[in-house]
């Protein structure tokens, strides 16, 4: 587990930039340019994570393509990309068709939209969802996966990382207004980024049902043996779920409202019952594939 305790020792060297750094940048910075508190903490928490894994990788054996999970050749790579966002995409809607059948979506923002608004946001939404894609799929089921793997097995690699997965949706962006902002401002905005743990009940279902995601995405790198099918995957799933917060919202009194999570109106139990039944045949879809391929 030296690993897995090495990438926590990670998150916590960013969550401890952002209490030390953030106040100091702040006044630096905010005389300047308009940039609100918590996005400069954020962003210095993300370039600490980044800093500390760049440092570490190649003592942690992870500084090459392979253990990154981009070890297919690139003509390869992008085709299961690209079959993984239609997979995505494709699973995705079917949950949303039924979210709709279920009357759990009010699609009154889509009907008052004019096709060109909702061509753009389908592309911009798109962009989104790769760029998220490629950024966590390379740090999880790229570089912390397969650390894992090497040391305590593709089992155990595949719950931790789907675990991670599941809980760094839930740091919250807790805005401090320009004029609250004071030299201990850092440590509020660390407290308020993690306060959806206080309450554990409330984001019990989104959490089981990205925890679900992470163990489905997991798999099928082991599967592949690549993480070319996990962004395109995770690509069309965002992609999709964007673009419907976009163009739609959640019907809180429907008598099944309860199937979606009061974290997002979105991933919920209904989500994670999807997620288990689809996971399953993605999972023998990839495997199948890759065994093909070896033969």
């Amino acid at each position: 587990m030296r690993t897995f305790a090495w990438f926590l020792g990670l998150f916590a060297l960013g969550f401890a930039a952002i209490a030390l750094f953030a106040y100091p940048a702040w006044l630096v910075l905010h005389p300047h340019f308009d940039f609100p508190f918590h996005r400069i903490g954020e962003r210095i928490g993300m370039l600490a994570l980044l800093a500390g894994f760049a440092l570490s990788a190649r003592r942690l054996g992870l500084a090459d393509r392979r253990s990154l999970g981009y070890g297919l050749a690139r003509p390869l790579f992008l085709r299961e990309l690209l079959v993984g966002v239609g997979l995505g995409a494709a699973t995705m809607a079917a949950v949303v068709a039924l979210m709709t059948a279920l009357g759990l979506l009010d699609w009154s923002a889509a009907a008052g939209s004019s096709p060109g608004r909702v061509a753009l946001i389908a592309v911009s939404r798109l962009a989104s969802g790769l760029a998220v894609a490629f950024i966590e799929e390379t740090f999880l089921r790229g570089a912390m996966l397969t650390g894992i793997e090497r040391e305590s097995g593709g089992t155990a690699a595949v719950l931790l990382t789907a675990l991670v997965y599941s809980a760094t949706h839930f740091f919250v962006s807790y805005r401090i207004p320009a004029a609250d902002v004071t030299p201990g401002s850092g440590l509020d905005l660390l407290a308020g980024t993690l306060q959806s743990f206080a309450h554990p009940m409330s984001i019990a279902d989104a959490f089981l049902c990205l925890f679900a995601v992470g163990v489905v995405l997991g798999a099928v790198r082991l599967a592949t043996g690549n993480i070319a099918a996990c962004i395109g995957l995770h690509a069309g799933w965002v992609w999709v779920m964007l673009t419907v917060h976009e163009l739609s919202h959640p019907l809180t009194a429907a008598p099944g409202a309860f199937l979606l999570s009061r974290f997002d109106g979105f991933i919920g139990w209904l989500v994670l019952a999807w997620t288990c039944l689809v996971g399953a045949a993605l999972h023998r879809f990839y495997a199948r594939g890759a065994s093909r391929s070896r033969r």
